[in-house]
């Protein structure tokens, strides 16, 4: 089932010298808070296109392109968790001027996260969909053997140096490359269109995009998700896509119920991407729990 895309108005904001893109739809409500998009790692605003059709009737839906992402600038500089934590709380604060509701997929997911429990006053809830990002290791943790340690230290070296992290830019940024990866994180084949592909291929020709692509394998490691979560104090949903290859979704979602036990979370029959995959379940669980948790205010 298509859902339909809603006329939504594209705009650029200047953060720091960098032009950023982002999209807004539907109409300020006094009683509902605004809701704030953001995509996880090589997408953009375009992955929430049917989120924003199918939540803007009931609500003030934004949506952002992150710093080097989509249509955002992609200066060559550090990036990391806290950069887009800024951007975010700027944007909020500047365009938004109201405490929003982030939903963040991914890489998106964390850097929500550190909004929820850095700049909590941007915050008025979180939901996280298939939320990137470690947690503290522990003695019950299984420590990666010493060759596993060694190769994954190579790799990553290798990446650093400009030519190698350049070859493999161009190598994953083509089109046949995009649909193997999608095919492999979404369970529903069908969801990944030619103009998904389209979506995540367009911005990997931006000038800038290689640098982008490997300023990842030189960002500092942010705050860990359990210190993070013993900072946060605003309501949480956590939707999850259980058929997820890149992580053990029942598995992550137990730490954070051991960091937060105050969530509410539902696993759902699709990938790394729930919102795109399955966009009608994830958009009415979101705007359920949005007007519950406003419920909630008001009777406190």
């Amino acid at each position: 089932m298509q859902t339909a895309i809603a006329p939504a108005v594209g705009a650029y904001w200047d953060w720091r010298g960098y032009a950023i893109h982002y999209v807004r739809a539907g109409e300020r409500r006094g009683d509902r808070p605004p809701l704030l998009l953001v995509h996880g790692f090589g997408a953009s605003t375009d992955h929430w296109r049917k989120n924003v059709a199918g939540l803007s009737a009931d609500f003030e839906v934004w949506a952002i392109d992150l710093l080097g992402f989509g249509r955002s600038q992609k200066p060559d500089i550090v990036y990391s968790g806290d950069l887009w934590r800024d951007q975010l709380h700027d944007f909020i604060t500047e365009v938004i001027r109201r405490p929003a509701v982030l939903a963040g997929n991914s890489l998106g997911g964390y850097a929500s996260l550190c909004v929820a429990a850095q700049r909590p006053q941007s915050a008025a809830g979180l939901v996280l969909l298939n939320c990137a990002g470690a947690f503290t290791e522990t003695a019950q943790t299984a420590q990666p053997n010493l060759l596993q340690q060694w190769l994954g230290d190579t790799v990553r070296s290798l990446l650093l140096q400009p030519l190698p992290s350049f070859l493999l830019f161009q190598y994953v940024r083509q089109k046949s490359v995009i649909r193997k990866t999608l095919e492999k994180v979404y369970l529903d084949r069908s969801a990944v269109t030619d103009q998904l592909v389209e979506d995540i291929y367009r911005p990997s020709c931006d000038p800038g995009a290689p640098a982008v692509f490997a300023a990842v394998f030189k960002s500092p490691r942010g705050e860990k998700n359990d210190v993070l979560l013993s900072q946060m104090q605003c309501p949480l949903l956590m939707l999850w896509g259980e058929g997820d290859p890149w992580m053990n979704a029942r598995s992550r979602g137990a730490r954070f119920r051991q960091h937060y036990p105050n969530l509410t979370e539902h696993y759902l029959n699709a990938g790394h991407c729930p919102h795109d995959e399955v966009p009608e379940q994830v958009n009415a669980l979101i705007k359920d729990w949005v007007l519950g948790i406003g419920e909630d205010a008001m009777m406190e």
